[in-house]
């Protein structure tokens, strides 16, 4: 292998950690099956904030997003931050400058005003505004296979009101139609264009799914019947105990009259858009075994943050630290580094991924960093100073500002929210997160303990909001004073 390996990376977009789990629903994703088996599988990552905007940009500079700035969707009107600071140091920049030669296709979703192309990347197309936005190039794609953009869906679902959103359906179009293939046909032509190269790549894809709206065509439509889904256990979600926010999203995203048979029809769109993305990664891990790049090329599989698709009756995601939306997929595969079918059970977080990403390419990691590399575990060690708890912050979408910080622990969570009571769970005894134990008098200690671990991650990381954060956890009260 060449001292500096090449490196495909694959974001999926809003892609559920429970969907490649060896006990996860029957969803088919062999590819997926295939990395884990061919590499590592991490156990316990987790995004550092469960909104697009400001995951990407964590991923790509290593900093939890109260240090990049970029809270919120940049697509928003009301984004805080528009784009990212030009003076950060991202990964890409550093590989590139490093001799990478740095390509991308499909979303991009972090600037409002900038595409990868201004942070090292040459930008293939696919879209790179907003995942709503369509480029020149996949319509004509469509024209090139007279299957037009606008098409009649069948068992359309939108949420309610007069400007409903669409949720999933089913459309018309053959499979090389969707913009799962366009950006796997994208893909390959980047790689192709690698394969002769003597310079090492870094080759970037993200897919548009399974976001929603799932809209899948044949056979990914019907592949999963929904008279045979089990809703989530989180289903039974009363909202007792719970920050009032949580009950008012159902209202919010329009989805406080779906009931389970709608519910199981969604997961069944949101399952089949899974294997679609999974068969397109297919396609791409058999090209690298074509052209003679797989034994020198570290494949990585990542979300940016999960789906909600029926937990606690929730629709897409928002201020709610669920394992829904904060536990996300991880996978990597290294021949010859990476023992085929290990697992990693150390938490790690997405802004692990740009000091990972530097560290492979053997080029230096900037000072000041909130993530580490990786790499050490990917050889089977755990460093001494690798902490044992993932940390995660949420700073508001379109529904307006609400703060939030997160403590995760092998069995125990806590949430801190500012305008309501907080949240803690006992995994252990309550994997669905249904009983808040915030007040719980046998929980006091614990309580204490994610709470000192919180506060003192916020000051490690020069959280901003640590000076208000750290009295109201202080004598365990469940709402601010």
């Amino acid at each position: 292998m060449a001292d500096r390996p090449n490196v495909l990376f694959v974001l999926t977009d809003q892609e559920r950690y429970d969907l490649t789990a060896p006990n996860g629903p029957p969803v088919e994703t062999p590819t997926f099956d295939r990395l884990s088996s061919e590499g590592m599988r991490f156990e316990r990552a987790y995004t550092p904030i469960s909104i697009c905007t400001s995951a990407r940009a964590s991923m790509l500079t290593g900093l939890y997003p109260h240090a990049h700035g970029m809270l919120n969707n940049a697509h928003e009107a009301d984004a805080i931050q528009p784009n990212l600071p030009p003076e950060l140091p991202t990964f890409s920049e550093g590989l590139a400058d490093a001799g990478y030669d740095c390509t991308y296709t499909g979303k991009w979703h972090v600037g409002r005003d900038q595409t990868p192309d201004d942070f090292g990347f040459s930008y293939l197309g696919g879209s790179d505004v907003h995942h709503d936005d369509i480029d020149d190039a996949f319509r004509a794609h469509r024209d090139g296979l007279d299957a037009p953009m606008d098409v009649d869906l069948e068992d359309a679902i939108y949420t309610a009101g007069a400007d409903g959103t669409l949720v999933a359906g089913t459309t018309p179009v053959d499979v090389e139609a969707t913009r799962a293939s366009f950006l796997t046909d994208l893909t390959l032509e980047a790689l192709e264009s690698h394969a002769d190269s003597d310079d090492p790549f870094f080759h970037r894809v993200d897919f548009y799914g399974p976001h929603h709206p799932y809209v899948v065509p044949e056979p990914y439509a019907s592949m999963y019947d929904s008279e045979e889904i089990d809703l989530p256990e989180s289903y039974a979600e009363t909202f007792a105990g719970k920050p009032a926010v949580h009950e008012n999203y159902l209202e919010y995203r329009g989805v406080a009259g779906f009931d389970r048979e709608t519910w199981a029809e969604v997961i069944a769109k949101y399952w089949g858009f899974a294997t679609l993305i999974d068969d397109q990664v297919g396609r791409i891990l058999a090209f690298l075994e074509e052209r003679g790049l797989a034994e020198e090329t570290v494949v990585v599989h990542a979300s940016d943050h999960g789906d909600f698709v029926g937990g606690h009756r929730q629709f897409n995601k928002g201020p709610l630290m669920y394992e829904d939306t904060y536990h996300v997929p991880l996978q990597v595969r290294w021949p010859g580094v990476v023992e085929p079918g290990s697992t990693c059970e150390q938490p790690v977080s997405l802004v692990d991924l740009a000091p990972t990403f530097l560290d492979l390419g053997e080029t230096p990691i900037p000072e000041g960093l909130h993530g580490r590399s990786i790499r050490p575990l990917l050889s089977g060690r755990r460093p001494i100073a690798w902490p044992d708890a993932a940390y995660a912050e949420y700073h508001g979408d379109e529904f307006g500002l609400y703060s939030q910080r997160m403590v995760r622990t092998e069995r125990y969570k806590l949430v801190y929210n500012g305008p309501d009571t907080n949240e803690l769970y006992d995994l252990e005894a309550d994997p669905a997160e249904l009983v808040n134990l915030i007040g719980h008098p046998g929980y006091a200690a614990v309580r204490e303990e994610l709470a000192g671990r919180l506060v003192d991650w916020m000051h490690e990381v020069d959280d901003p909001l640590r000076k208000w954060v750290a009295p109201t956890l202080a004598d365990g009260r469940s709402k601010p004073p």
